[in-house]
């Protein structure tokens, strides 16, 4: 009895020596992650952005040198106006609302998504409580609905899979192709196709479309790109926002899929 509680306790120590050495692999392979893709954008990015401020700060000594006129104080007063009409989500070059209807959609959606796109945030009290009560019950409801989405995406795939088994496919196999058929389906359908519309209605380039279609139904949401800002359309925004949902369901499902196929 003895020997059985030594070895109990041995096993139960490797175990935990085990676990703990894959955790400790784990965050240190997380971590290396994080650094090389910060080097990667510091490398890419930094030189681009040195440029950038440099344009800007000598078309702002070629505009006070052309307008005599005005003093460095008030063009910095008009910029800082601008900037804060920019961060507020008002295009200072255009008149449309931000708030019209299928653009308010269009926020609800990227609330509950929680996409947040950070162009556009309500400013009013009224309208900051009620973006809180909002999100507390849209974003479980939207989880819900994705979860919903996702249990259809998935039947088809196992009615697909199960077509396959039957006509003599091994299992691994079928797991292969199911993946692989749902991945080329779902990148046509939701990376592929979209930006070619983005292109049209937004005058983006492709690829454009493509990195703002990723960064959106993976929830990132810079909001460096969004639709729907130049373009009178209105209910174009309440489309883009049934594309997100079935495009996030879809995503969710293949990486869903990718972790199955890996254990």
């Amino acid at each position: 009895q003895y020997l059985a509680v030594q070895r109990g306790l041995s096993s139960f120590r490797l175990e935990m020596s085990s676990r703990c050495a894959r955790t400790v692999l784990m965050i240190i392979g997380y971590l290396a992650y994080l650094l090389m893709g910060a080097a990667v954008f510091q490398a890419l990015e930094q030189h681009s952005e040195e440029e950038m401020r440099k344009e800007m700060y000598l078309q702002k000594l070629l505009f006070l040198k052309n307008y005599t006129c005005l003093t460095k104080e008030a063009v910095e007063t008009f910029v800082e106006v601008m900037t804060a009409a920019v961060k507020s989500g008002v295009n200072p070059v255009g008149n449309g609302s931000n708030w019209d209807f299928s653009s308010s959609f269009f926020f609800v959606g990227s609330v509950i998504t929680t996409i947040g796109y950070g162009y556009l945030a309500p400013r009013t009290a009224g309208g900051q409580m009620f973006c809180v009560l909002f999100a507390m019950f849209g974003i479980p409801l939207n989880l819900i609905v994705l979860n919903h989405v996702g249990k259809i995406l998935s039947s088809w795939t196992e009615k697909l899979g199960t077509r396959l088994y039957n006509r003599g496919m091994d299992e691994k196999r079928v797991k292969v192709f199911t993946i692989v058929f749902f991945l080329v389906v779902g990148i046509i359908l939701f990376l592929a196709l979209p930006p070619f519309v983005f292109s049209l209605t937004e005058k983006w380039s492709y690829r454009e479309g493509v990195y703002y279609a990723f960064i959106t139904l993976s929830t990132i949401g810079f909001g460096d790109y969004v639709v729907g800002i130049n373009t009178a359309k209105p209910y174009y925004r309440c489309l883009v926002a049934f594309w997100i949902l079935f495009g996030m369901a879809w995503l969710a499902l293949l990486f869903n899929l990718l972790t199955t196929f890996y254990k």
